[in-house]
């Protein structure tokens, strides 16, 4: 059996990994309904040509950088990906990691950055780390959600008055946009950029669902060109996406680039598994994947670069309009990249020149519908700890950036949580068992022995006040410690335990066990609990006995 157990565990292992890549089933449910899901996949295009533009100029790397994230990750991901209904492409979260990446390293090492961020992707998967991405609690999900929302419309301030953006600074650079634009106004893309915003979110008030981005970007670009307003447009665009190649790495260089890398994964982690969740909650017997999604994302990051596109994520609007408009399967993703990629070939001359100010709007428009002022709200005045976890996750998100937001507002939720787990351990003292025998021994029993209950955990947040409750204890010659109710038990909770032995044992005092767990008993013995209890080890499987125990020893003395 022995012999066996190491090819097992390969088998398994290999059998993991074949779960992780594409099955035969992804193509089979393609074929279901392939009409509902070519309908929604034109539908997203027609949502996400607009978006995949303006994330690709935010981001900083421009926008025929957005529009090949788009139709590049849109398919890898899908084939490889854990979800049938996710989208993915370019968001908005991802251009506030990656615009001071460009800032600092170039367009080239936002590449890097995301080839990188592909590898560390696929060895998540392997660790099968997708599991644990739902233990994310939801203040700080909600804090960066805020924080990236703010920093979005900051960065879309400078396009949206008609001044030049100034780089990562976006607070900076939103307050001296202001000021230029108050020295001399630019009206024409204000006007632009305000009335495609206000189409957008009045249609949706009105219409929700129905997708008027493209359209109101089609008619502000219409009008701009044939009255010969002084805005700025995108620009030249390529007709189809850039042939593949390989960035060149500085490998002396190389570990400058592994901090970013791991804010991007991250990143790509977290929006991905998010949104899937989104999209399993709004369909039908849906569940994805989890650690097969980080491998679809992973391939989806490696894949974008190589064709010049920036690092990608799954959109949780895009997705969320794709399962509106009944897709079915995997093919919808497909459809849409498809759709994207036809309009490249055929309107690039056209989307060319779409005003920057029009794509602000769109992204002003997506920023007011990113922060749910009712979910915000509903958190802020859950508990006093969610919401400076919520303020703290939000202000860090704007000051620092995503990841160092993300840790502190983990670290801040993790304290928390310990302390109001630590609070809910519980040392009550219990009468002894009555039973059958004498008053007088009863008498004698209530006046020498105690018998404390441990209730909850008992780790390194609850230890201390262990430690002082039953250190006090006076005027007994016996305690009794039931351990049955422990359910946490760390080596500072095994260790304080110890000292409070030690303590009472000094004073006289025999201390007793009863109802360890087999699996706390092993950390006793490791950390030397039972070294200094006066007789033997006093260590009884449950209460009855250590209280027979108790009774032999007052007899003898």
């Amino acid at each position: 059996m022995s012999a066996d157990a190491p090819s097992a565990r390969r088998l398994d292992g290999w059998a993991y990994v074949r779960s992780l890549l594409p099955q035969r089933a992804d193509f089979t449910a393609m074929r279901r309904d392939p009409k509902r899901d070519v309908i929604a996949g034109v539908t997203v295009a027609f949502v996400a040509l607009p978006l995949a533009l303006a994330f690709g100029v935010a981001s900083g790397a421009g926008a025929a950088a957005g529009i090949t994230t788009a139709i590049v990750a849109g398919v890898v991901a899908a084939v490889f990906g854990g979800s049938n209904l996710q989208i993915s492409g370019p968001t908005g979260a991802m251009t506030v990691v990656l615009l001071p990446i460009v800032a600092e390293f170039g367009i080239s090492g936002m590449l890097i950055v995301g080839l990188l961020a592909g590898v560390l992707l696929i060895a998540l998967a392997l660790v099968r780390a997708g599991s644990f991405m739902q233990y994310i609690p939801l203040p700080v999900v909600e804090g960066f959600t805020l924080g990236i929302a703010v920093i979005i419309g900051l960065q879309q301030v400078a396009p949206a008055l008609g001044e030049p953006a100034e780089g990562e600074k976006v607070v900076v650079g939103a307050w001296n946009a202001v000021k230029a634009f108050i020295a001399e106004p630019q009206w024409a893309a204000l006007a632009v950029s305000g009335g495609v915003a206000l189409a957008i979110l009045v249609t949706l008030r009105l219409r929700p669902g129905l997708p008027v981005a493209l359209p109101a970007v089609v008619v502000v670009t219409v009008i701009a060109t044939i009255s010969g307003m002084e805005v700025t447009a995108i620009g030249d665009l390529p007709r189809g996406i850039p042939a593949p190649g390989f960035p060149a790495i500085p490998w002396d260089h190389l570990q400058a680039f592994l901090l970013p890398a791991v804010a991007v994964a991250a990143l790509a982690a977290l929006e991905s598994l998010m949104s899937a969740t989104v999209a399993d909650a709004m369909s039908v017997g849906e569940r994805h994947n989890p650690n097969r999604e980080l491998v679809g994302q992973g391939m989806a990051n490696l894949a974008s670069p190589l064709f010049g596109g920036v690092p990608a994520t799954a959109a949780i609007a895009r997705t969320a309009v794709n399962v509106r408009t009944g897709a079915r399967s995997r093919l919808s993703s497909l459809t849409q990249s498809a759709a994207l990629l036809l309009a490249v070939l055929l309107a690039a001359p056209w989307v060319s020149l779409i005003p920057l100010a029009a794509l602000a709007g769109v992204l002003i428009a997506t920023v007011i519908q990113m922060v749910e002022v009712s979910s915000l709200r509903a958190v802020m005045r859950s508990t006093r700890g969610d919401a400076i976890v919520l303020t703290v996750t939000a202000l860090a998100t704007i000051v620092f950036d995503l990841i160092t937001a993300v840790v502190a507002g983990l670290v801040i939720a993790g304290f928390l949580a310990l302390r109001k787990m630590s609070m809910s351990g519980r040392v009550d003292r219990e009468a002894v068992d009555a039973g059958d025998h004498s008053d007088e021994e009863q008498e004698l029993l209530r006046q020498h022995v105690v018998v404390y209950r441990l209730d909850g955990p008992l780790f390194f947040g609850a230890a201390h006040r262990f430690l002082v409750e039953v250190s006090e204890i006076s005027d007994v010659r016996i305690v009794i410690l039931r351990m049955s109710r422990i359910h946490t038990l760390d080596a500072t909770g095994a260790s304080v335990l110890g000292d409070t032995v030690r303590v009472l044992e000094g004073r006289g005092v025999t201390v007793l066990f009863s109802g360890i767990r087999d699996e706390h008993d092993k950390v006793f013995r490791l950390l030397g609990v039972y070294e200094d209890l006066a007789e033997g080890r006093n260590v009884f499987a449950s209460t009855p006995e250590a209280i027979a125990r108790a009774r032999a020893l007052l007899s003898s003395s």
